[in-house]
C-alpha cells in the first residue's frame, strides 16, 4: 500500500531574476535534511534571461515562471496564491542571492509558533540585520540613511520600532499571506517598509528576530548604483500613501475583517 506524503507546514518562496550564479549554493543548503524535512521550496522565476529556471527544475524544485519580468512583488504575491491553494500554514520568503542564511529558517518558524506575553502569535516575523545577536552586515552610507529614514517614518506613523524595515527575510502565518494573496494593491515592485507600515496599521502583529546574513558575492543587486536613491523616494511616497489609506481613509479594514470567514 502506497504511503501518503505528509503535508509540510512551510513553503519557502524564493523570488529570482538572473540568479544562476548564486541559486545553486542556496538550493544545496535548502536540500539538507534538516530543512527539506520541514519545508517545501518554490522558486518564483521572474522571466530570468539566464539558466535560473533550468537549474531549479533540474534540482526538482517547484518553479513558477513569468513570461515577462513583472517585478519582485508580483513574484511574491503569486507565491502567496500558490501557498494558499496548496494548503501551507506558513510562508518564509528569502532572496535567491545567498544573502539570507538558511540557518534563519528554523528560527523564524519557531518564532511564528511562539506566543507573546499576551498569549498571541506573531503574524509576521522579520529577520533583522540590526538587532543584538544579528551577524555583522556591511551597509553603504546611502542605505544607512534610507534605513534610518524608514525606521523614523514607521515609528511616527505606527508607534512601532522596526530596526530592519526593508528586510526581505520574512516569515508569514496563514492569515497574513492569505491577505496578501487577495490584496489588489500589493506593491508589485518593492513590498518593503510600505507593507510593514500597512500591516501594523491594520493590526497585524509584527515581530523581529536577529538574523544571519551575508554580503552578495556575485550577480547584480536590484538596489545597485543610483537605485537606492530612487528607491528611497519611491518608498517614501508609498509609505505616506499607505498611511493615508489606512489611518485616515481606512479603506482595508473590511478586507481584514473578511479574513475571519476563511479561518479553519
Amino acid at each position: 500500500m502506497r504511503r501518503m506524503k505528509k503535508q509540510k507546514e512551510i513553503l519557502i518562496i524564493i523570488p529570482a531574476y538572473n540568479e544562476e550564479k548564486t541559486i545553486v549554493p542556496l538550493l544545496e543548503q535548502l536540500e539538507q535534511p534538516e530543512i527539506a524535512q520541514m519545508a517545501d521550496v518554490l522558486i518564483m522565476n521572474d522571466a530570468s534571461l539566464d539558466a535560473t529556471n533550468y537549474i531549479a527544475k533540474k534540482r526538482h524544485h517547484e518553479v513558477v515562471t513569468h513570461v515577462f519580468n513583472l517585478g519582485y512583488g508580483s513574484g511574491l504575491q503569486l507565491g502567496y496564491k500558490y501557498a494558499v491553494r496548496k494548503g501551507y500554514q506558513y510562508v518564509i520568503q528569502m532572496d535567491a542571492d545567498g544573502q539570507h542564511d538558511v540557518c534563519n529558517i528554523p528560527k523564524i518558524y519557531e518564532a511564528l509558533k511562539t506566543k507573546d506575553s499576551d498569549g498571541n502569535y506573531p503574524d509576521i516575523v522579520l529577520g533583522s540585520r540590526f538587532l543584538e545577536g544579528s551577524s555583522s552586515f556591511p551597509v553603504s552610507a546611502a542605505k544607512k540613511i534610507a534605513f534610518t529614514w524608514f525606521r523614523t517614518i514607521i515609528r511616527l506613523g505606527t508607534g512601532a520600532h522596526i530596526t530592519d524595515p526593508t528586510t526581505g527575510l520574512q516569515g508569514l502565518n496563514w492569515r497574513t499571506f492569505l491577505f496578501y494573496s487577495m490584496y489588489n494593491h500589493y506593491d508589485d515592485k518593492y513590498p518593503d517598509a510600505n507593507m510593514i507600515m500597512q500591516m501594523l496599521l491594520l493590526g497585524f502583529r509584527v515581530e523581529e528576530i536577529p538574523a544571519v546574513m551575508h554580503a552578495r558575492t556575485s550577480g547584480v543587486s536590484m538596489h545597485s548604483g543610483l537605485k537606492p536613491i530612487l528607491y528611497m523616494f519611491r518608498m517614501t511616497f508609498s509609505i505616506i500613501a499607505v498611511w493615508i489609506r489606512e489611518r485616515i481613509l481606512k479603506l482595508d479594514v473590511e478586507s481584514v475583517n473578511e479574513l475571519d470567514k476563511y479561518e479553519n
